[in-house]
């Protein structure tokens, strides 16, 4: 901080000047000069000033926030803003492009807290976006919605799905071999893999369905001819659903589910290979403290917030979706129509350590397979 000049103001013909004091020198003028430069430096805005504002940045993967300011995120960060006077500032997008926005600020980081989809959590762990901190309640969260070095933590669980217009299609189609379809022609779109956490989910999906990397890619190859284009945004095709623009999309099922209330010719499905079983993978919201967070107590706080009984218990009934700790149970209808809807889904578990290693080369050879 720069300090003025100060002004000259003359002296009265009859006043004596000050005699100038001699200046300290030793151990002691040392230590009030580190005293007056820390005070200096509060005062001008710096280091030390930030972890004294009432505020938290979030850097979310979308599909927890409210259409109308009624999802999950809207009640618990009112709830929380109101039992601690701290601000949550939002910022929403893909959950590749969160972790790349981040990636940008490392050198002068922004966001507190950081939340999206695998692979991209553990991508921002190995990158160094995160900083470990286990939350309260986390004890509570199953092993494998968690990192074992404690840089993350699932908040709501979910699971990766596809949803159709249930006015224009009634029936669901069974079968990834069903899209390819000519009567889909510029009827479907999928969001954008290595950009958004279901995008890339379409990948995983598919390999593993299909047997492997080359079949998977050789079936998306054939969906291009049907195939709108690409989008940056998953929660961004919901709507284009609904209205009939598209008859199918990607999502998960806890974002559409929250999307369906408002959106009423939203129904979600799961693919399955010609033959077999529909199927499906957890794909939870995970959030970690970021790694030299400008307001890392206020970030903390946060999290220990969002895993708290309360927050978990609203995650069905006012988020559409299924609460990451163990110990909460929730019976209410939205949580029973879940339950019902993931009948006879087989749940496999992806290798989210090859997946981390080899992200890029999968997004490369779909690149390559689809002319994007």
């Amino acid at each position: 901080m720069l300090t003025p000049a100060p002004r000259q103001t003359a002296l009265p013909q009859n006043a004596r000047p000050r005699t100038a004091l001699p200046r300290p020198t030793g151990p002691r003028a040392a230590l009030a000069l580190a005293v007056l430069l820390t005070a200096a430096l509060t005062a001008c805005g710096g280091p030390s000033s930030a972890s004294d504002e009432k505020v938290v940045t979030v850097y979310s993967a979308d599909g927890l926030k409210g259409e109308k300011g009624d999802g999950w995120y809207d009640k618990v960060f009112a709830d929380f803003e109101k039992e601690t006077g701290i601000e949550v500032k939002y910022v929403e997008g893909g959950s590749g492009e969160m972790v790349q926005r981040a990636l940008r600020e490392k050198s002068h980081t922004q966001a507190d807290v950081l939340i999206t989809l695998p692979p991209f959590i553990q991508q921002a762990g190995s990158k160094g976006l995160l900083q470990a901190y286990v939350p309260r309640g986390a004890e509570q969260v199953a092993g494998a919605d968690k990192a074992a070095d404690g840089t993350w933590t699932s908040v709501v669980n979910n699971y990766f799905g596809f949803i159709h217009n249930k006015k224009e299609l009634p029936r669901a189609p069974k079968t990834w071999e069903e899209l390819l379809d000519p009567a889909y022609k510029n009827k479907i779109q999928y969001s954008t893999p290595g950009v958004a956490g279901d995008g890339t989910a379409v990948l995983i999906k598919a390999m593993h369905d299909f047997g492997g990397r080359e079949p998977a890619m050789e079936y998306l190859k054939k969906l291009q001819a049907n195939n709108v284009g690409p989008s940056s945004s998953t929660s961004k095709l919901a709507p284009k659903v609904d209205k009939g623009e598209l008859l199918v999309a990607n999502g998960d099922v806890q974002m559409n589910f929250a999307q369906a209330r408002s959106m009423p010719n939203l129904a979600i499905w799961f693919p399955a290979k010609a033959g077999g079983k529909p199927t499906t993978f957890a794909l939870p919201y995970a959030a970690g403290l970021v790694h030299q967070a400008p307001h890392t107590e206020n970030g903390k706080k946060l999290l220990d917030f969002m895993l708290g009984e309360k927050a978990q218990r609203q995650v069905s009934a006012v988020g559409g979706g299924f609460p990451a700790r163990k110990d909460v149970r929730p019976a209410d209808a939205t949580a029973v129509r879940l339950a019902r809807l993931m009948e006879g889904v087989e749940v496999f578990e992806p290798d989210w350590a090859d997946i981390g290693r080899n992200l890029t080369a999968y997004v490369d050879a779909w690149k390559t397979a689809t002319d994007s």
